[in-house]
C-alpha cells in the first residue's frame, strides 16, 4: 500500500494511493485505520511530505563509494547524525538556499519510516518495526559541513529534507536502484545493495541508542555523485517502487 499526505479543502488528510487515484484514510496508520474509496486523480491533488517526524536520524557514508569521493574512511559502525524536523518538505515544493552558504548539493537516499516504538531492536525483527519507505534529499550545506566540522548546522536548514512522494508499505529495499537528475543530467546512480550497513543493521544499531518511535525516519545515506545545486535546478530522485521526488532549487520562498 502507498500511504501519503495530501490537502484537499484547505485541509491536510492522510490517504492512500493506487492507480492514478487518491483516497482518504481514517484512523492512525500507526495503529488501526480503514481506507475509504479512491476517486481524486492524483493529478488534482497537492501532495505534503507523507510523514510528520518527531526526529530524521541520518547515516553518514554508507556506500564506500561516497565515503572515496569525499577521500574520508568507511567508518567501522554507523555514523549517526540528526536533522531537524523542521527541515522536511514535500515533493514539488522548493528548496531554499541559504545565505550563509556558497556551496550546497543534493544527496539522494532511500528513507525508511518507523510504526512503532522499538528500544534494542533485533535484527530478526526490524521489519516487525517499519511500516515502509520513502525517497529523501539529504540537502547539504557542504562548505559549511567542511568548516564546523560537525553537520547540524550543514544539514538541519529550513527545506533541507524533501520527503516523498509516499510511503509504500511493501517495498523490499535490498537492490532498489536510486537515481538522481539535476535539469534532466543524471547525477547519482547507485542501488541499495551497495551499502555498507544495510536497513535492518542500521535499525538495530540506532535502536541500541535511542528509543526509534512512530513517525520517525532513517536516512540510510547517498550513493556516490552528490553535486552542487543552484538557483533554478530541478532535482527529481527516483527509487524504484517510490515513485520520484521532484523539487525547485530557489533562494526565495
Amino acid at each position: 500500500m502507498k500511504i501519503l499526505r495530501y490537502w484537499s479543502a484547505n485541509k491536510l488528510q492522510t490517504g492512500w494511493y493506487n492507480d492514478g487515484l487518491v483516497g482518504p484514510i481514517e484512523g492512525d496508520i500507526f495503529t488501526e485505520f480503514r481506507r475509504l474509496e479512491a476517486k481524486l486523480p492524483l493529478d488534482k491533488v497537492k501532495l505534503a511530505a507523507p510523514v510528520n517526524p518527531g526526529k530524521i536520524i541520518c547515516i553518514g557514508r554508507n556506500y564506500g563509494a561516497h565515503a572515496a569521493e569525499h577521500e574520508v574512511e568507511v567508518p567501522q559502525i554507523p555514523l549517526l547524525f540528526l536533522k531537524p524536523p523542521s527541515s522536511v518538505i514535500g515533493t514539488e515544493e522548493n528548496i531554499i538556499l541559504p545565505p550563509q552558504s556558497r556551496q550546497v548539493e543534493h544527496e539522494a537516499e532511500l528513507a525508511v519510516i518507523i510504526g512503532k516504538a522499538g528500544r534494542w531492536i533485533d535484527t530478526e525483527d526490524v521489519s516487525d518495526y517499519i511500516l515502509g519507505y520513502t525517497i529523501a534529499n539529504d540537502v547539504t550545506a557542504r562548505d559549511l559541513q567542511r568548516m564546523d566540522g560537525q553537520w547540524t548546522r550543514a544539514k538541519g536548514f529550513d527545506t533541507f529534507c524533501p520527503l516523498g512522494p509516499w510511503i509504500d508499505t511493501e517495498l523490499n529495499p535490498v537492490d532498489s536502484l536510486i537515481t538522481c537528475k539535476v535539469n534532466g543530467e543524471v547525477r547519482q546512480m547507485g542501488t541499495t545493495r551497495d551499502m555498507i550497513f544495510p536497513v535492518s543493521h542500521l535499525i538495530t544499531f540506532i535502536s541500541s541508542v535511542m528509543t526509534l518511535l512512530p513517525g520517525d525516519v532513517v536516512l540510510t545515506g547517498t550513493p556516490a555523485g552528490v553535486g552542487v545545486i543552484n538557483s533554478g535546478d530541478t532535482i527529481e530522485i527516483e527509487i524504484e517502487g517510490l515513485g520520484v521526488l521532484k523539487n525547485l532549487v530557489t533562494v526565495d520562498r
